[in-house]
């Protein structure tokens, strides 16, 4: 990137770390705040990756009237037109596969091949996206009076936000902004802080795919104060989030205050239950998998496993011999299957849930701990962390942790297993380990999930099917698959008569 400073350039140089610019109307341009925040790398907390813009609501605001200018050609170019764009994306990510993954991992903290893997998820993501174009159609319906004409169109919306998290900073940016533009709307794009440089690279792989100017917009900076403003603003007409049930809750109120449509997928308190005829081998291996790689930061992610007592000690022993061997390290190198957690409140996080179960007479069996033993030491790395004795009012069993931390809970029937498992304000995903195909169906009618699983790991997903979660962890349409485009989307009914 060039250290020019112009609203052709995307940064300058700064203390050794390049500044990086809020994208309106097509121009990489400072904040009117002045001021920047870095990006820090939570494998080399003395690494900055860059420094970004601390926005207020009058940059919000501006990227906004851009996006109003943007929107009415926009939304008269042909969907097929539109879709192009995601075809040539395609093809961009796909060439810069290993810049994407780096910029991941060391804005993240994860593994070089989890980064990997979430630009290959990215790319399934855009071949269905892509395939949508040819499927926004409305419906022909027959009228009372014969001689009158009726159908349906669909509409965009207007002006719409992305807010995205951390944890797959590449993927739920584009599982949002894919279909939003797809459907004809002009958008504000504000990534979470610890992402801002992949945020940036995200736009400008649009840019090099020929999104026009205003029709994509992005914005950094504290979500206390750009997210509100996107949350308050009337000319907002619809916003889709990614994070914490307490955020979305909030942040949806804003939004249907004014008559925004809100789409959120929040937290998860996530539980795999294993049944006695299960392949326990298999089954521990599936939580290892949803449990403790990519640091448990997965909102899909098994945090409570729920066995029958005669299986319990069994099933601690696999996962206390399967949680010695994850390796962890700085994700960078290969080898590693964790990486550092994202940042230092993710760290707090995990310990102080640790040290809250401790206190309230969970038995640790293994890990609990930060790591700081040789490269460790400039890092917030963690070990992967087993409890048993968990009862339904302890904290960790209620509360999302978003860290590798396990929560074995003991039930004397299937039928508690399951009252156990829907004991939670959450209902994100779920997963049962049987050979049982009559209690593996019965699981599937009466678990409180938006997703779940037989013999398959809790966070597994595929993009042509939609996601979304019961209770507090999901607001408004599914998102991907069959109803990716619901929410972006209005219904006009038309009546004609010649």
């Amino acid at each position: 990137m060039s250290t020019e400073v112009n609203s052709q350039k995307t940064a300058v140089r700064n203390t050794g770390a390049e500044t990086y610019y809020n994208y309106i109307g097509g121009e990489w341009v400072p904040s009117v705040t002045g001021e920047t925040y870095p990006s820090l790398n939570p494998a080399h907390t003395d690494e900055v990756l860059g420094y970004f813009q601390k926005s207020n609501e009058i940059d919000v605001q501006k990227a906004i009237e851009s996006a109003k200018r943007a929107f009415p050609e926009w939304k008269n170019t042909s969907p097929i037109s539109r879709g192009d764009i995601l075809f040539k994306l395609i093809f961009l990510i796909q060439q810069e596969k290993e810049e994407l993954a780096e910029i991941i991992t060391k804005e993240v903290g994860k593994t070089i091949e989890a980064a990997r893997k979430e630009v290959d998820a990215t790319v399934q993501a855009l071949k269905h996206f892509s395939g949508e174009a040819n499927r926004i159609s409305g419906e022909t319906v027959p009228a009372i009076d014969p001689k009158t004409f009726a159908c349906t169109i669909q509409e965009p919306l207007g002006v719409v936000a992305v807010v995205t998290p951390f944890n797959f900073p590449l993927g739920i940016a584009i599982y949002k902004i894919a279909p939003s533009m797809l459907a004809g709307n002009t958008i504000i794009y504000k990534a979470a802080s610890d992402t801002s440089l992949i945020a940036v690279k995200v736009v400008e792989l649009f840019e090099k795919a020929g999104m026009p100017a205003g029709v994509l917009n992005m914005i950094t900076g504290p979500g206390s104060v750009v997210g509100e403003e996107l949350g308050t603003n009337p000319e907002i007409k619809a916003v889709s989030f990614t994070g914490s049930s307490d955020v979305g809750i909030h942040l949806g109120k804003l939004v249907t205050a004014h008559g925004g449509k809100m789409q959120a997928e929040m937290g998860g308190k996530n539980a795999t239950v294993i049944l006695e005829d299960a392949n326990l081998e298999e089954a521990v291996q599936s939580v290892v998998i949803s449990g403790f790689y990519n640091n448990g930061q997965s909102c899909t992610g098994t945090s409570r496993v729920i066995v029958p007592r005669s299986i319990s000690r069994k099933v601690i022993e696999l996962l206390v011999e399967k949680a010695k061997q994850v390796k962890v390290g700085n994700g960078v190198r290969e080898g590693y299957d964790n990486g550092a957690v994202a940042n230092k409140h993710q760290l707090n996080t995990y310990l102080h849930y640790v040290n809250s179960a401790i206190e309230e007479g969970a038995v640790l069996e293994y890990g609990g701990k930060q790591l700081t033993d040789g490269d460790l030491a400039n890092g917030y790395f963690v070990a992967p962390t087993v409890f048993s004795k968990v009862t339904k009012d302890f904290t960790i069993a209620q509360e999302e942790i978003f860290g590798p931390v396990v929560a074995v809970m003991e039930v004397d029937s299937y039928e508690e297993a399951i009252e156990l498992a829907n004991d939670t304000d959450f209902g994100l995903s779920s997963a049962i380990f049987t050979n049982d195909l009559q209690k593996a169906f019965d699981f599937v009618r009466k678990i409180e999930t938006g997703v779940t699983h037989v013999n398959i790991p809790s966070n597994h997903y595929e993009n042509q099917l939609p996601f979304g979660g019961k209770k507090t962890s999901s607001i408004g349409p599914r998102e991907q698959g069959s109803t990716a485009l619901d929410f972006w989307l209005d219904t006009k009914t038309v009546y004609i008569k010649p």
